[in-house]
């Protein structure tokens, strides 16, 4: 099993000094927003983001110099703007809970969660100002945008129109996932003086680590719960379709691809979850998304080969199969 400390730990010290940067990020003497933001960053994860940050600068260092300022700057700024997507993403689609506690929509209201959502995302983009790069500037930017479109596009894709194809889902899943691990890699490696070379196999590279993420997670719809310590088909249930079940219906039957495309736009019992897993498996839908994340997780692998070999290209390799197998 992979230990999530030991892909860290040759930047624990660096960590430590992100995680004090982050609280103070957070200060207000605002009392209610003081409130919502203690809510929203109380369980914060794996934090896998500023990890990427880290550890990519690091990895770019020249000459074995510490992690400097700008680069914990801009770890906080980008795990804040994360934070500001998930708060908006609870408004978007309705979600009661985030990490086994109320979403900040739900423990207060829309209007409370929209207003902390925008706060956060103006303080993270002050940090980023502060930073002076025009660079991380526009790598910043263009992650704002293109979350945003990934959203809007799978907004696309609601109630009888629920139907999109494996390009269109890969689509939506690099805007609205590989492009923060992509931002966060390349942010890393600028903050650091990085080649051109550098910058570029890490922008690809964390691309690729998003994509995985995103694979793992559409396969464990189609998981055993108990495996997870959650309930499975939470997509499903949300009438998002992902990969496994896109690719199965490509492949089955005219007959097969008619029914299921009628379940589908009815209210779903437990018996017809049961049915589209079984669908699914039957259509090879979840090995041939297991088989396309073993792509990326190779081509993710591809891209640390332009840097030495050491513990902290290891970590870095470790993250990416850490994607891949981890069971939540």
């Amino acid at each position: 099993m992979i230990n999530l400390e030991d892909i860290v730990r040759p930047v624990a010290m660096d960590f430590r000094t992100f995680e004090d940067a982050f609280a103070h990020a957070l200060l207000t003497e605002n009392t209610l927003l003081r409130e919502v933001l203690q809510w929203a960053t109380a369980k914060r994860g794996k934090q896998l983001r500023p990890t990427l940050v880290l550890l990519s600068a690091q990895l770019c260092n020249r000459g074995g110099a510490g992690i400097n300022d700008k680069t914990i700057q801009a770890a906080v700024a980008l795990e804040l703007m994360h934070t500001a997507s998930l708060i908006h993403d609870d408004i978007i689609d309705s979600s009661d809970l985030r990490r086994g506690q109320e979403s900040v929509w739900k423990h207060w209201n829309q209007k409370i969660a929209v207003l902390a959502g925008d706060y956060i995302l103006s303080k993270a983009m002050s940090l980023i100002g502060n930073l002076r790069n025009l660079q991380i500037m526009n790598i910043v930017l263009g992650l704002t945008s293109s979350l945003s479109s990934g959203e809007l596009m799978q907004l696309n894709y609601t109630g009888e129109n629920i139907f999109l194809s494996e390009e269109e889902s890969m689509r939506i899943t690099e805007l609205k996932t590989a492009s923060l691990f992509s931002a966060c890699a390349e942010v890393g490696a600028v903050s650091a003086g990085a080649t051109m070379k550098q910058q570029t196999a890490l922008r690809e590279y964390g691309r690729h680590l998003g994509i995985c993420f995103q694979l793992k997670d559409d396969a464990f719809d189609y998981s055993e719960g108990e495996e997870l310590g959650k309930p499975t088909m939470g997509d499903i249930r949300d009438g998002k379709l992902t990969l496994p079940l896109i690719v199965s219906m490509q492949r089955a039957t005219r007959a097969d691809k008619q029914y299921m495309h009628n379940l589908l736009l009815r209210p779903l019992s437990e018996d017809d979850l049961q049915e589209i897993k079984s669908f699914v498996l039957r259509y090879d839908g979840l090995g041939y998304t297991n088989r396309k994340m073993q792509e990326h997780y190779n081509a993710g692998l591809d891209c640390l080969s332009v840097f030495r070999e050491g513990r902290l290209r290891s970590s870095m390799e470790e993250l990416l199969r850490y994607a891949v197998v981890r069971t939540n």
